[in-house]
């Protein structure tokens, strides 16, 4: 298709004229990896249709919400009717109480929830109620992990152990983030070290348990367990970042995965969000009743927001979540997540690809590297030109993955084996056209 009837080449100009970059989210803007962004007009089960009605088999999934794919039936028609009895309140309703019931049946390590409306907001309040439960001011977070664009955790590590935090987006004054450390994800030593400096000042440790923002990197159990073993020696808080793997890599999120081989194994406090809200703008957070007490109105830290446990999100969040709970959804969710990967491996291979992937549940990852990285560090060595290439030839074959090297992918319950199967085929194709 020619740049003159391209419809999405016209909205991208007329967007960047009222909207900087001409996005409302910059990884959306196809900076990474050159072109021109798809302009959704509609989406049903698996697919979309861009503003060229041209389809695509879709492995993003709105970042990961739409875990039953896009339309469900049962979702529609309780976004629906809530619609119906009103778009807001900004008073509660018995609604709230049931999505805040079903979140905590299903994360038992939470006793109390907060219902918010984004993850950066979840985020964010989790770590004031952090450092109001503790008293304490420094916060560890992981190079490679974002946690949403709060200042104090817009940061990275520089050279050495727990390099104090230095901002990585303009706007953020350095004092912000004076309390931040940052340390390399899986490195146990510095970990340790961390805690043998700082530990009696350390209010909590932030970490998502797989890492869906340098593509799909899982934290090792062993690292797991001494971050848990360090934060209860330190009475330092672990809050664990599920906003990406919350009810989407197992129905009772990665703390679950995680307590298989960890037992008794906790958080003490978790971010959610994605999943639980169904595509609606809508995050929690949660943990035990001493801590989740601490918050206003009861306790000392405050928080609030108009549109926390809105009428429609929460409808279809809780629509979401009864779904996914019926018997056989993540068994049949992990099989072609899992299908869909040893596919990618094995075309992969067929061409000469270095290649390597992992997935859990319904969400994966993949590397343009012959062995999966353990760190931010590892991450950077992907050859991020032939993903480029890799990307718009997927993309020219109707696959949708998401426009840059460092984001994971998702599986929706909508996908067929019929379209993972054409995934793999286009996948093939795209292989071969990579440089040896």
């Amino acid at each position: 298709m020619t740049s003159n009837t391209d419809l999405n080449d016209a909205l991208m100009a007329r967007a960047r004229r009222v909207i900087p970059g001409g996005v409302n989210s910059p990884v959306r803007a196809f900076r990474a990896v050159g072109g021109t962004p798809r302009f959704v007009e509609r989406a049903r089960g698996a697919y979309f249709w861009d503003a060229n009605d041209q389809r695509y088999i879709d492995y993003i999934g709105s970042w990961g919400p739409m875990i039953l794919g896009h339309g469900h039936p049962a979702v529609l028609e309780a976004v629906t009717k809530a619609a119906e009895q009103g778009f807001s309140f900004g008073a509660p309703t018995e609604r709230e109480i049931e999505l805040a019931e079903e979140i905590l049946s299903l994360v038992p390590s939470m006793e109390m929830v907060r219902l918010v409306s984004s993850g950066t907001e979840a985020g964010m309040s989790a770590i004031r109620l952090a450092r109001g439960a503790t008293g304490r001011a420094k916060i560890i977070k992981f190079e490679g992990c974002y946690h949403g664009h709060a200042d104090a955790l817009l940061v990275k590590a520089g050279s050495g152990l727990a390099t104090f935090g230095h901002p990585t987006s303009a706007g953020v004054p350095p004092e912000v983030v004076q309390h931040t450390l940052v340390l390399e994800y899986n490195n146990i030593d510095q970990l340790e070290q961390a805690f043998a400096e700082h530990g009696a000042d350390v209010a909590g440790l932030i970490m998502e348990p797989i890492a869906g923002n340098m593509n799909f990197v899982r934290a090792t159990v062993d690292f797991t367990r001494r971050c848990r073993e360090l934060c209860t020696q330190h009475g330092a808080l672990l809050i664990y970042d599920e906003v990406m793997t919350g009810c989407r890599v197992a129905l009772g999120s990665a703390q679950s995965v995680y307590a298989q081989a960890i037992p008794g194994f906790e958080p003490d406090i978790t971010v959610m969000g994605k999943v639980i809200g169904g595509g609606m703008p809508l995050a929690a957070f949660g943990g035990k009743r001493a801590v989740m007490e601490q918050l206003a109105p009861l306790g000392p830290v405050y928080q609030a927001g108009t549109l926390s446990g809105n009428p429609v999100a929460t409808a279809c969040g809780l629509a979401t979540l009864r779904e996914i709970k019926r018997p056989g959804f993540f068994e049949s969710l992990t099989a072609k997540t899992r299908r869909l990967v040893d596919g990618l491996s094995a075309a992969a291979a067929a061409e000469g690809v270095p290649f390597s992937a992992d997935c859990q549940g319904g969400m994966f990852g993949f590397f343009l590297l012959p062995q999966l990285p353990q760190n931010y560090t590892q991450v950077m060595k992907t050859d991020g030109e032939r993903f480029n290439q890799l990307f718009h030839a997927l993309l020219d074959r109707g696959v949708y993955i998401a426009p840059a090297l460092y984001e994971a992918g998702f599986v929706s319950g909508a996908h067929s084996d019929a379209d993972i199967d054409t995934t793999v085929a286009a996948a093939k194709e795209a292989f071969s056209l990579l440089p040896k």
